[in-house]
């Protein structure tokens, strides 16, 4: 149990590290009493926020979040997507996400992937259609595709 518990104040001093300053304690203010529960009792934003946490603990190059605010309502998004803002600096962060806000919101670039039928074997296969700066995706696409999508003719 005691490392457990190391492992959680690592994370959270982690946490508090790459906050703005002000919000430093945004999760260890929320769950300094009750590290030796179980973090199954902690809303879904917390979870979240732990789980950036001890990613960020081991120093990757790349942090992978698929779909990081699903399942979470507006204030959790928007302290996930105040995190994200921070750690853009220390990380290089790839997000994975259906929510073309969110993506505008938090994101320097911007990839649009589709699947297509390949003619020659009549499978789907994922491509990438453009890859460019978020402002000039979301404002004046060079892919037709991109431009449907975004617009909402498709998708």
């Amino acid at each position: 149990m005691r490392r457990l518990v190391a492992a959680v104040l690592v994370a959270a001093g982690l946490l508090a590290i790459v906050l703005a300053p002000g919000a430093t304690a945004a999760l260890w203010d929320e769950v300094k009493d009750r590290l030796r529960t179980s973090a199954l009792g902690m809303s879904g934003g917390q979870q979240q926020r732990l789980c950036i946490a001890r990613t960020i603990a081991v120093q990757p190059d790349v942090v992978l979040m698929d779909e990081p605010c699903s399942a979470l309502d507006p204030i959790a998004t928007a302290r996930i997507e105040e995190l994200m803002r921070q750690l853009k600096s220390q990380f290089t962060i790839v997000i994975v996400t259906h929510n073309m806000q969110q993506a505008a919101r938090v994101s320097d670039r911007t990839a649009f992937f589709t699947a297509e039928l390949d003619s020659k074997n009549d499978q789907r296969c994922g491509i990438l259609v453009e890859y460019d700066a978020t402002a000039k995706i979301f404002s004046n696409p060079s892919d037709e595709r991109t431009e449907n999508y975004i617009t909402g003719r498709f998708g």
